[in-house]
This record gives C-alpha cells, sequence and structure tokens, in this order.
C-alpha cells in the first residue's frame, strides 16, 4: 500500500497560483498512491490567496476511480451567505468500510490566533495488510497547549478503537445502524502536525507508556537519519529555519511492513513538502 500526505495550503503554491491538479500530479510522481491524505483543503474562501474555489470537488474529479472524504474542520458562513469549508481530504481506491469525522479539542488560549481542527478517519481494507484505520490530521501552529490536548485527543481516540478491536460490541445484522462495524488496531496516523519530532505532542502521540503504540515511521526507516524538512524549506515567511513538521506515524504491528518512506524535497507547489510511505 502507498500512501501520500501533504499539506496543501489550499492547493496555492510559491508562485501564488492555485492548483489542485498540480497537487494531485505532483502527488503521482512520488508514488501510484492507494491513498492521498491532503490537508488545507479550502472551499468558499475567496479572499484567501489566488481564491480557491471549490476544491473537495475539483480533487473528485482529478481521481477517477477513487472516493473522497472531506472533512471540515471549520464550518461556517460569511456575511453573505456563502458556505465556507477548510479541512482535511483523504482520497483512496481501495475498499471503505467506514468513514469518520472527528473534532479535536479547542480549549482557550486567550489573544493566540488558532481555528478549530479535526481529523478525518477512513477504515479501509487493503489485500496485503487487511483492516487499516487511516487518520489524517492538521494540528494548531500558534498555540502549544492546544496542539498538546489535540495530540493527547488523538492517542485517546486511537486507544479506544483499539479497545473496540479488541472487544467488540454485540454482533448485530438487522441492517440497522446497530450492524456490525469492522474494528482494527492497525492504524496509520499522517499529517501536518505542526510540531518538530522533539515537541510535547509528538511525544504524547508517541507515548511508549499508552496502552496501544503509534510509532514515528522515518527512524523505523532510516535509523538515527534526521528527518528531512518539510516546510520552511523554500518559503521563510513562517520562520528562517527549515523544520520537518509533517510525519507518518504507524501502529507497533505495522512497523516490520515499512518499505520506504520518503519525502519531496524538489516541489514548490505548496509552502510544505509532500511525504509517502509504502507498506508491504
Amino acid at each position: 500500500m502507498k500512501l501520500v500526505t501533504w499539506n496543501t495550503q489550499w492547493c496555492c503554491g510559491l508562485d501564488g497560483v492555485v492548483s489542485p491538479r498540480r497537487i494531485v500530479d505532483g502527488a503521482r510522481t512520488l508514488a501510484d498512491f492507494d491513498v492521498l491524505c491532503l490537508q488545507e483543503i479550502a472551499q468558499g474562501y475567496p479572499r484567501l490567496q489566488g481564491a480557491p474555489d471549490d476544491q473537495p470537488a475539483q480533487i473528485e474529479a482529478l481521481l477517477p476511480g477513487y472516493r473522497c472524504f472531506f472533512g471540515a474542520a471549520v464550518d461556517e458562513f460569511a456575511a453573505d451567505g456563502t458556505r465556507q469549508r477548510f479541512g482535511n481530504l483523504i482520497a483512496t481506491r481501495l475498499p471503505v468500510a467506514r468513514v469518520q469525522h472527528h473534532a479535536l479539542p479547542w480549549s482557550a488560549d486567550a489573544g493566540v490566533r488558532s481555528m478549530p481542527r479535526m481529523v478525518s478517519v477512513v477504515t479501509l481494507v487493503d489485500p496485503a495488510i487487511g483492516p487499516l484505520r487511516v487518520m489524517t490530521t492538521h494540528l494548531e501552529y500558534y498555540s502549544a497547549s492546544q496542539r498538546l490536548a489535540q495530540a493527547l485527543a488523538l492517542r485517546a481516540l486511537h486507544d479506544e478503537a483499539c479497545a473496540l478491536a479488541a472487544a467488540p460490541p454485540q454482533h448485530c445484522d438487522d441492517g440497522s445502524p446497530f450492524q456490525t462495524k469492522l474494528h482494527t488496531a492497525h492504524a496509520l496516523l499522517c499529517g501536518d502536525f505542526n510540531a518538530e519530532a522533539s515537541d510535547a505532542a509528538v511525544a504524547a502521540i508517541c507515548d511508549l507508556a499508552a496502552p496501544h503504540g503509534l510509532r514515528d515511521a522515518w527512524p523505523l526507516a532510516h535509523g538515527n537519519r534526521p528527518h528531512p524538512p518539510t516546510f520552511r524549506l523554500f518559503d521563510r515567511t513562517y520562520g528562517p529555519v527549515p523544520v520537518a513538521c509533517d510525519f507518518m506515524f504507524v501502529s507497533g504491528a505495522l512497523a516490520a511492513r515499512i518499505l520506504r518512506i520518503g519525502v519531496d524535497l524538489q516541489t514548490q507547489a505548496s509552502d510544505h513538502q509532500p511525504v509517502v510511505l509504502e507498506l508491504g
């Protein structure tokens, strides 16, 4: 299974041009992906640079043969009544069993710039791995306390899902919403965590004392080799030093299945660099 994750900056390149097609094509240069996880997908924000249009619809049209699931962290209406949505999108050509969207904590941090955050979860079935929860998210940038709370919530959601897989609800086959769901402890969490590997939020996600471990895929594949930068590589608007803040985390049983993980260090189709992971 090949998966690409990318914070797209509403598909706005460093040239100021908004192009969902360029994002999709850029992801394809990394891999013939089975799953594509995108953050910062916009709909109804004409004042953003490049005036993005209905990007969930545009991306779906660019991906025939894939099913697309958009989760809006922000869902609001402008003064003129225009609906504005901003969030994550997961596209996959693999069979899908279930889709979930969870709001993450947005705790008070007075005077600090922030916005709502969420995680999208698609439970799919890979021919080699079997059932797998793919989760993608985009954590808070400006508030460290909110970011940590969101990371802890991600861990709690993963622990809850693993507990359900170990002790599922009573079997039901009546065709109602109570009908039996597909549960699995196999999980892959990816996205823009707005935190470096040493940040408390990353430590919370990878807490080995927690019941069900999630592990950073990069050192599993590359040992002590530093994470390559995924943000501020070309554009220094948000700081002078390039950093790695876009990660892939895998549940313990998937660690041995990692075939490769890499970063595209050339593209300027966004202010972030895309990351690819291949599991075998």
